[in-house]
């Protein structure tokens, strides 16, 4: 059996409320609203990645994927009260990801931009946390690939 993917990861740290203030914030049901967190999660993903790539924001990147791996794993629940200890150097990572990549799910998918913002704000703590996990359980091992897993990003 294959390890379950990020997008799976973060849809189980989400669980079922968060998914319903989701599927309300886009005025959907909860298939539409688990379509834009997997959307949004691989935006969000590509997003990461592209920035790691680019000399500006590579060590930036670098050092939040460090402070994610050398974390505690995160007690459970984490997600439901704000995310890890406010998210440190990779919260302050993905805030600067998900305007950006928030707008290229809506323009993609058509629904309103500012629904989908909100949405993805929901959503950048549960990735911090699922990401943190994802850490854990690979032992602090490895960098951002490792982290999100295969497959590259969502850009077409």
């Amino acid at each position: 059996m294959s390890e379950p993917s990020f997008q799976d990861d973060v849809l189980t740290e989400l669980g079922d409320d968060r998914l319903q203030e989701i599927a309300g914030l886009l005025d959907t049901d909860v298939d539409g609203a688990q379509e834009l967190v997997g959307s949004s999660v691989a935006e969000l993903s590509g997003e990461l990645r592209q920035a790691a790539a680019e000399p500006a924001s590579a060590d930036e990147v670098r050092a939040a994927v460090n402070e994610v791996t050398s974390a505690e794993p995160p007690l459970q629940g984490v997600a439901t009260v704000g995310g890890l200890a406010a998210g440190g150097l990779m919260s302050g990572v993905l805030a600067k990801l998900a305007k950006p990549a928030a707008n290229a799910v809506a323009k993609r998918t058509g629904l309103p931009p500012a629904a989908v913002n909100r949405a993805v704000d929901v959503l950048v703590p549960v990735v911090i946390a699922a990401l943190t996990k994802r850490a854990a359980a690979k032992k602090g091992g490895g960098g951002l690939g490792d982290l999100l897993g295969g497959g590259g990003s969502a850009k077409k």
